[in-house]
């Protein structure tokens, strides 16, 4: 197999920083770098730096919009007001010497207008996935071969909110943020697969879901997670966002540190602090926005002198890119090296001097190794035969990594949220419910996909049935084999008795062609909110299945119960997130008892869903 450890820079020719107006790394294995100037790449920025990230042109905000207010089709434009394209094309001319790094694709801050509540109140967690999908696809469409990738950017939970505005404005949250307080925030989260808190302890199944996103798209690209604080009040929450991530199975190869707050912050302390988020996460690291605002050219060029030299010459450390270098041009008061007379600061001669005399002390070069590819497995043991009954809830046990040609080794795609009530291989996160028949997979909703491990004895014409549920007529899904469409589009029709009722179930069937041998099934959920309970494989076309649903014995909703009985409901928002579960002796009863409990904490509309009979009814809470 193809080794997929990734060189962060390839060694110039020895002699090469000594050439006129050469930048202070070139001949380095890493990288110095800096950001446009207002928008622009200054004429003598390769004299200094040799990368370069765009401070505000590849935000998300800066480049997506719509063509028809807030209604229309996707579009792009990649050198909007800052120098997105341009940065990647001026890097590009001196490929191995100049480097670019994409900042960022997830952000709370500068994402698209469209994303926000306030300003398009009909948004709805489905479009946002949609607008994020579409996103992801146009950068990597325009850029396939990134090197450096800020995957998501500021999403620390402390001080009661994420380090910048997903879900909501930033107001309370420690640090810089540039939210827009009219916003009234967006469904990033939620469209990305949520945040579950565990004993108290965020999840950040989003940034999990951003990542592996990413690595299909990129799988020989450096994925960054990105963050400011994280060398002062944040460094716990920071080395515990990354442990969480990766063990939840995120593709991150390295953990950014902004460095904003290391301004009079001592050799010693910068150095312990370094070193234990290195050890603690097992990252290389990268000083990403690094900048020291002091007006004192002095105190600045002490900072500089303090930490600097241990950022270049820690093996793990992969490289450094300085915020800005213009003063007064610069985010910051008071960040900027150079004076817009052109007057070098103190910390801008001692760079020189220092590089000058120390270039082979960077010559550490810095490795990352991603995950070793390990393939999915069948959940039992072995491929299931077919002929015969593919049980939805069986399939594959996920794999790691990503193979040389890109595909990904994982074997489903759910919010990492678990809404069902069935113990059967809870820690997957899909949707699992317990019905009179089994296990079955519910909740899915559009984007969602699951794959088994199959062998097809005889290679010919099959009858594919599915047993499935939908409340509407609104749900579908499509079946494919080893990436290739097996079926059409297939409609998930609305339950037999014309209520909302997941388990009435209906069959569906589609006639297929089969090649012998072990291959991979694959369901994409099409059309959103069915629930589905099994495929069944019959040899020949227009087969008869051999086991039809007989809607007076199999179908639950025709079996007689108490009305007056204890009975479970779930209770949902509207936008379908399960809220949890309450018992009550029927509906009046359950919908006095949330409106009047405080477990849910907005006013709004919710729905109750008989956990028995699938009835469905709508409450009315004000707080």
């Amino acid at each position: 197999m193809k080794n997929l450890s990734l060189s962060l820079a390839v060694v110039a020719i020895a002699g090469l920083a000594t050439v006129a107006n050469a930048a202070l790394a070139d001949g380095g294995a890493k990288f110095v770098g800096n950001i446009t100037t207002g928008g622009q790449i200054r004429s003598d920025f390769a004299q200094y730096w040799n990368q370069i990230t765009p401070e505000n042109g590849c935000k998300w905000g800066s480049i997506h919009s719509l063509s028809n207010g807030n209604s229309g089709t996707s579009k792009f434009a990649w050198d909007n007001f800052d120098k997105c394209e341009s940065a990647y094309k001026w890097a590009k001319e001196k490929p191995g010497e100049r480097h670019f790094k994409f900042h960022a694709l997830v952000w709370g801050s500068q994402y698209p207008n469209f994303l926000c509540k306030k300003k398009n109140p009909s948004i709805t967690v489905e479009k946002t996935k949609q607008y994020i999908t579409e996103w992801f696809d146009a950068v990597a469409a325009k850029f396939p071969d990134l090197e450096y990738i800020d995957v998501v950017n500021e999403a620390i939970w402390a001080g009661d909110n994420y380090h910048s505005g997903y879900g909501k404005p930033a107001a309370g949250a420690e640090g810089h943020s540039t939210d827009d307080t009219e916003c009234g925030g967006s469904y990033i989260i939620e469209a990305l697969g949520g945040d579950r808190v565990v004993n108290g302890k965020h999840q950040y199944d989003f940034i999990t879901n951003a990542f592996k996103m990413a690595r299909e798209r990129w799988p020989k690209a450096v994925l960054i997670y990105n963050d400011y604080n994280t060398l002062s009040w944040q460094i716990n929450e920071g080395i515990e966002l990354i442990q969480t991530i990766l063990k939840n199975g995120a593709p991150v190869d390295a953990y950014g540190q902004q460095a904003h707050d290391c301004k009079g912050m001592s050799k010693n302390d910068f150095e312990s602090k370094m070193t234990r988020i290195h050890n603690e996460t097992g990252l290389p690291l990268l000083v990403s926005e690094y900048d020291i605002g002091e007006a004192d050219d002095t105190k600045q060029k002490n900072d500089y002198a303090n930490q600097v030299p241990f950022m270049w010459e820690t093996p793990w450390v992969a490289g450094i890119t300085i915020w800005g270098y213009i003063n007064g041009s610069t985010w910051v008061a008071n960040t900027g090296l150079i004076e817009k007379d052109g007057r070098k600061r103190a910390s801008m001669n001692w760079l020189e001097d220092y590089f000058a005399k120390n270039l082979n002390k960077g010559q550490n070069e810095v490795t990352f190794t991603p995950v070793e590819p390990e393939p999915q497995l069948p959940f039992k043991g072995q491929p299931i035969a077919l002929p015969g009954k593919v049980e939805a809830e069986d399939f594959d046990i996920p794999g790691k990594g990503v193979n040389e040609d890109g595909t990904s080794n994982q074997s489903y795609s759910d919010d990492s949220e678990n809404h069902g009530d069935s113990d059967y291989r809870k820690d997957t996160g899909v949707d699992l419910y317990k019905k009179a028949t089994g296990v079955i997979v519910g909740y899915n909703s559009e984007g969602d996909w699951l794959e088994w491990t199959v062998n097809v004895k005889e290679a010919g014409d099959y009858t594919m049935f599915a047993a499935v549920a939908a409340a509407g007529s609104t749900s579908s899904f499509q079946l494919s084999l080893d990436g290739k469409a097996l079926t059409d589009v297939i409609s998930v029709p609305a339950a037999k008795s014309g209520e909302e009722n997941y388990d009435d179930y209906n069959k569906v069937s589609a006639n297929v062609t089969l090649p012998e041998g072990k291959h991979i099934l694959r369901m994409d959920v099409t059309g959103a909110w069915f629930d589905v309970d099994y495929f069944t494989f019959v040899k020949g076309k227009d087969a008869t299945d051999p086991e039809p649903i007989d809607p007076g014995t199999t179908s639950i909703a025709n079996v007689k119960f108490d009305a007056g009985a204890l009975q479970d409901y779930y209770v949902f928002d509207m936008h379908g997130v399960n809220m949890g579960i309450l018992s009550a002796y029927g509906f009046d009863a359950a919908a006095r008892m949330l409106q009047t409990s405080g477990t849910v904490k907005s006013s709004g509309v919710y729905m109750l869903r008989n956990r028995f009979t699938g009835e469905m009814q709508k409450v009315r809470v004000t707080r």
